[in-house]
């Protein structure tokens, strides 16, 4: 048997962010997109800069949703004509109060940062060349956060 989610049981939103000159994206284990203007090189997990909200800010449905036991989100970064999409799960004990930052993780560790967990993908694992363009201040990107 085999189970439909339909379109009403998704809960999106879409954050913006900016390019910074000092992302690397090398970090193994996690991947964050904060809405502060700088960044400096202990900071090899953070893809964006300047975000148009952090935890705190998504849309009710989705906090819901990522809260829910045995949720499944998909996160799509994009910039220009390059993207890159990974796979992790929500968690109840998901605090999503973190007013600057959000962190996927592929771990279990929860904190207020913490968007999603079990994630199949961390910062070092974005295509280069996608992360040369997340390094250019004039690089607007996006983040679609898909929950089921």
């Amino acid at each position: 048997m085999t189970t439909t989610v339909t379109e009403a049981e998704v809960a999106r939103d879409v954050v913006t962010f900016k390019g910074h000159a000092m992302v690397r994206s090398m970090h193994p284990t996690t991947m964050e997109l904060t809405t502060e203007e700088d960044l400096t090189e202990n900071g090899d997990c953070i893809v964006g800069v300047g975000a148009s909200k952090g935890c705190a800010g998504l849309d009710v449905r989705v906090r819901e949703k990522l809260r829910r036991s045995g949720s499944m989100v998909t996160i799509r970064l994009v910039a220009e004509d390059e993207s890159f999409e990974l796979r992790a799960r929500g968690d109840p004990r998901l605090l999503l109060s973190h007013p600057h930052d959000m962190v996927i993780r592929r771990s279990d560790f929860v904190s207020d940062r913490t968007l999603a967990l079990g994630a199949d993908a961390a910062a070092r694992d974005i295509p280069r060349r996608l992360v040369a363009l997340l390094r250019d201040p004039k690089t607007t990107g996006r983040m679609e956060i898909e929950v089921r």
